[in-house]
């Protein structure tokens, strides 16, 4: 009987030490998700969320049950690049996709200079992309074949689109959005349209300074990271605009219908105005190049973003990933509001 009674008593202990544990467990988290980490992407399947950022030298992803537990997530280098040839420096703003049964890893990269910079794929048939084998598709381009930086792909009516930053030629000073349809993940299937432009002034913010930059030109007009948003709907392109390394770098939007022509730019309309943007009184400079991602339960809209602490700190190691929940206008557009501060307790993600 006395072991009994020990038993019962240990099992009330436990039952106790765990109720308490639910009870202390963190309802909030604060930005930044991590000390650095710039262009964020976030996919989920499967009760995981898949993280990238741009790390430069590889393909390194992160899983996590929740978001607002990234700093202590695990993590895989994927992929690692050759030491030399067209795809071997600079890797930029990697996103990971689950498309047709199979992993998808995109990526930019280049030889050596910026210049020669185009989008990549690798591919893993595995359940589990941290398990099994990673495979080099190739280049994804279309025939012109130009520079190309900050890839991603949707889906909509059953048809697979890719969209990127690029240029109109050959020339390094003004970076547009484009559009083209895929055939398959890795296989582009007819020309590229342009989407947008930098047209407005805050989109033109991009004078270089070229004791940092002496490559560049004096000045570039920037469009670049877009994403897609789907709503009730309606497809929003939502884009980074002006230099990522001024303070003024900000996120812009276009707007579709789903099963519209999406490579007729008529399809499209572009807001006037940004939609997000920094705040100098959060202390969130040059907030861009995000991604979305529902909550666990399936009903809150979330952003991901990476943004800068200080003014004037650039397009380096500085920015860090940062996530907030967003809502919905009575238009049915997003509202992204404005950027939460580090250190501002915000209630986590929601649970199942």
């Amino acid at each position: 009987m006395k072991s009994i009674r020990h038993l019962l008593l240990s099992i009330l202990l436990c039952a106790g030490a765990y109720g308490e544990a639910q009870e202390s467990a963190p309802k909030t988290f604060t930005n930044p998700l991590l000390p650095t980490g710039p262009d964020p992407w976030v996919e989920y399947k499967d009760g995981v969320y898949y993280y990238m950022n741009t790390t430069g030298t590889n393909l390194t992803v992160w899983r996590t049950p929740n978001i607002a537990d990234l700093g202590t997530a695990e993590k895989k280098v994927l992929w690692q690049p050759p030491a030399a040839g067209p795809y071997s420096h600079d890797l930029w703003a990697p996103e990971i996709h689950f498309l047709s049964g199979k992993w998808y890893i995109y990526f930019a990269a280049d030889g050596g200079s910026n210049q020669s910079h185009r989008i990549w794929v690798i591919e893993n048939p595995s359940a589990d992309p941290f398990q099994g084998g990673w495979t080099l598709k190739g280049k994804v381009a279309e025939a012109s074949d130009k520079w190309a930086i900050d890839v991603s792909v949707f889906e909509d009516r059953g048809q697979l689109y890719i969209i990127w930053s690029g240029w109109a030629a050959d020339t390094n000073d003004t970076q547009s959005i484009y559009i083209a349809r895929l055939k398959n993940p890795w296989t582009v299937d007819g020309p590229r349209t342009r989407l947008s432009t930098p047209e407005y002034p805050w989109e033109k913010v991009g004078d270089v300074d070229q004791r940092k930059q002496p490559d560049d030109p004096p000045h570039i007009d920037v469009n670049e990271g877009p994403e897609v948003l789907k709503h009730n709907g309606k497809l929003f392109l939502i884009y980074s605009a002006s230099a990522c390394w001024t303070d003024h770098y900000a996120l812009g939007m276009l707007e579709a219908a789903s099963g519209s022509d999406l490579l007729n730019l008529s399809s499209w309309k572009k807001s006037s105005k940004p939609v997000f943007q920094q705040s100098s009184e959060a202390g969130v400079y040059a907030p861009g190049h995000n991604g979305f991602f529902k909550s666990p339960d399936g009903k809150q809209d979330w952003i991901i973003y990476h943004a800068n602490s200080k003014s004037g700190q650039g397009c380096g190691a500085h920015r860090s990933p940062r996530a907030q929940p967003f809502t919905w206008n009575a238009d049915g557009t997003p509202n992204f509001g404005v950027p939460v501060g580090a250190g501002a307790a915000i209630p986590r993600p929601a649970d199942p």
